[in-house]
């Protein structure tokens, strides 16, 4: 039962710790659950397209499921749904409540103190940090679970193919004629690539 404890207090702390949002989080995240081994390095990185792929904002939804993942990985015997869904509610519990007990004080601080030269001198040294947060989460992620997990240098390749693809996709707009042109929507992106995953992996 101790793994429970441990996701209550490690969520607490990247609540409290992980600014940027979910994916400057990510580091900070990834460093608290794969190094004791709550979870594997693989199932970090499904987890994370998971998080990316549905609804909400990905550091809840990375709490979500790897409260749910991590019980049973580290103790066979809490596996079963009912033990996953109490490692997930401790977890996005943990990681949301110091959060909005921090966005409600500081919002109530910030809007009496909006002119202040210190805020604003404040929030622009946070927001290179932020920007380099993600940057940072943007290189671990180029990992070999997500590039090459089973050593295949086919796999490789692809994996590569497929992240330029996706990238120029949505960063890119595309001609649509008449001199108009068009971006991609990122969910269209997600499914485009979903399907070249089946079609180079799955068949």
């Amino acid at each position: 039962m101790s793994i429970y404890w441990q996701l209550i207090w490690a969520y607490i702390k990247i609540g409290i710790f992980g600014f940027g949002g979910g994916y400057a989080m990510l580091s900070l995240v990834e460093k608290t659950v794969v190094t004791p081994g709550w979870i594997t390095e693989q199932m970090f990185t499904d987890i994370v397209a998971i998080s990316q792929m549905t609804p909400g904002p990905i550091g809840i939804n990375s709490a979500t499921y790897i409260g749910y993942a991590a019980p049973s990985h580290v103790n066979p015997e809490l596996s079963g749904v009912g033990w996953g869904i109490l490692g997930s509610c401790l977890a996005t519990l943990a990681v949301t409540v110091p959060s909005f007990i921090l966005v409600l004080y500081c919002s109530h601080f910030i809007r009496r103190h909006n002119e202040s030269g210190v805020i604003k001198a404040i929030f622009a040294g946070l927001r290179p940090v932020v920007v380099g947060l993600i940057a940072s989460a943007a290189i671990m992620l180029m990992n070999a679970a997500n590039f090459c997990p089973d050593g295949q240098s086919y796999q490789l390749i692809s994996s590569i193919a497929i992240c330029v693809a996706a990238f120029c996709l949505v960063y890119f707009p595309l001609p649509t004629g008449k001199g108009k042109t068009v971006k991609l929507h990122p969910i269209l992106v997600i499914v485009l690539a979903g399907i070249a995953g089946y079609l180079l992996y799955g068949i």
